[in-house]
């Protein structure tokens, strides 16, 4: 399962999340850094990622340009690196059947600390 971790997302979740997402990336660790939002989104799509993100911006660029890429939009207040690795651990399940579907589009994970 290929996941794109956003810039807002610490390089190191990847690390933290090897197995259970043992093809995730962060954009640091691709070059893109300190690339735009389309930037990003359009090497998620040429590469077969799905982008994992807290910015609404990629929901409203995949309203404009379509599915691929899909997105994991995490809905939450601030969390540690170690939380949002607990979070996205708990719900892989769900976050698997979502990328196995075509053109899956998006993701909310809610979490908001209940």
């Amino acid at each position: 399962m290929r996941l794109l971790f956003d810039q807002n997302i610490s390089y190191k979740i990847v690390k933290q999340l090897a197995t259970d997402f043992p093809e995730a990336k962060q954009v640091r660790h691709v070059g893109l850094e300190d690339a735009s939002d389309l930037a990003i989104f359009q090497y998620a799509k040429e590469h077969d990622f799905a982008i994992v993100t807290f910015d609404a911006d990629f929901v409203d660029l995949q309203v404009i340009k379509g599915s691929p890429p899909s997105i994991i939009w995490l809905r939450t207040g601030n969390l540690t690196t170690k939380a949002i690795s607990a979070l996205l651990r708990k719900h892989a399940p769900v976050i698997q059947e979502f990328m196995a579907t075509a053109d899956a589009g998006v993701l909310e994970i809610i979490d908001r600390g209940e």
